[in-house]
């Protein structure tokens, strides 16, 4: 098991990516990137992206909007997929958007396919 968001967890986020295969990704989250700048995390702030439904370690040099919002609020909405966590965390000020704000709602609307339930059900359980 890897500490949420170090190195060894992009590691391995990468390398069960990379096993899982085609992941049937919706067409409203295949060409979305969305900066998130966290906080809260051992080692300070992370930023990462999630770009095309995946989790990759940095920003995104063209992505068009960014959050901001602290490590456990991202856990609860990404990892275990409690989307009330989202709208109360964006409603009580935990979120910051910033950009186009239309890519967040394209990325509300979108379901996951079953071979990423999958791929984040294997990212939880790789995670400390």
């Amino acid at each position: 098991m890897a500490a949420f968001l170090s190195d060894d967890w992009f590691a391995k986020v990468t390398e069960l990516t990379a096993a899982a295969g085609n992941l049937n990704i919706p067409s409203s989250l295949a060409g979305l990137a969305l900066n998130v700048n966290v906080s809260g995390t051992p080692n300070g702030n992370v930023e990462m992206c999630l770009n095309g439904g995946n989790f990759e370690k940095g920003f995104h040099a063209d992505a068009p909007t960014k959050l901001s919002m602290p490590a456990d609020l991202l856990r609860k909405i990404f990892l275990e997929g409690d989307q009330a966590a989202g709208m109360q965390g964006f409603m009580s000020g935990q979120i910051k958007v910033e950009g186009d704000m239309s890519k967040l709602m394209a990325m509300q609307s979108a379901r996951p396919s079953d071979e990423q339930k999958t791929l984040l059900k294997q990212i939880l359980a790789a995670t400390e």
